[in-house]
């Protein structure tokens, strides 16, 4: 190929590079002007999720991570935007929780075991310590879930460690039935009484 050829063809991966990288970034300036909407916490997390597809497209064109790791990254990236925008449009707040965004071969990563995503209820507390905000596809399902801080997570112990001395005073014999009862009269074995709650 003759200099000039090569010239050309030089000028014309240039032109289409810069192409490129000004349509990324005309795409990431619409972006952040769409993000003036929320307060400062909201925009710093939209922000902090931009920077993470940016380092993960980065990785991926040094061939540094295979096509199925760049794919289930930018999805959990795109899931999470999608939380976080719903979190703050519903509440309105300048407030955003720790989020985490797993799909369902994933979910031994937060609990152990993994429970059944079937069992799953929006709003419901996992293990004191993650609450399930809900199933987002972003290509692929994920399940999110916002983690308690470390108050909630004190008070819910609480409170289960103090219905649990209910529990077990309610499922016990009534021990002075029993014992003042003459010995021929005593039932073979005791059963629990019921409780019945209102």
């Amino acid at each position: 190929m003759s200099r000039r050829g090569e010239k050309f063809f030089r000028c014309l991966a240039l032109a289409a590079f810069a192409c490129i990288a000004s349509a990324g970034s005309a795409w990431a300036q619409s972006e952040r002007a769409g993000d003036a909407e929320f307060g400062p916490v909201v925009q710093t997390y939209l922000g902090y999720l931009r920077a993470e597809q940016e380092v993960v497209d980065d990785r991926a064109s040094r061939h540094e991570v295979s096509p199925a790791y760049y794919r289930r990254n930018s999805n959990r990236i795109r899931a999470l935007r999608q939380m976080a925008l719903r979190i703050a449009r519903e509440t309105r707040n300048d407030f955003i929780p720790e989020l985490y965004a797993v799909t369902r071969d994933e979910l031994g990563t937060l609990f152990d075991p993994p429970p059944q995503p079937a069992t799953f209820r929006v709003g419901e507390v996992v293990d004191n310590t993650f609450r399930y905000l809900g199933l987002v596809r972003a290509s692929e399902s994920f399940y999110l879930f916002e983690r308690l801080d470390i108050y909630e997570q004190a008070e819910l112990m609480q409170k289960q460690q103090a219905q649990q001395p209910a529990a077990a005073a309610a499922s016990a014999p009534d021990a002075a039935t029993t014992d003042n009862a003459p010995r021929g009269n005593r039932p073979a074995t005791t059963r629990p009484r019921r409780v019945h709650i209102p």
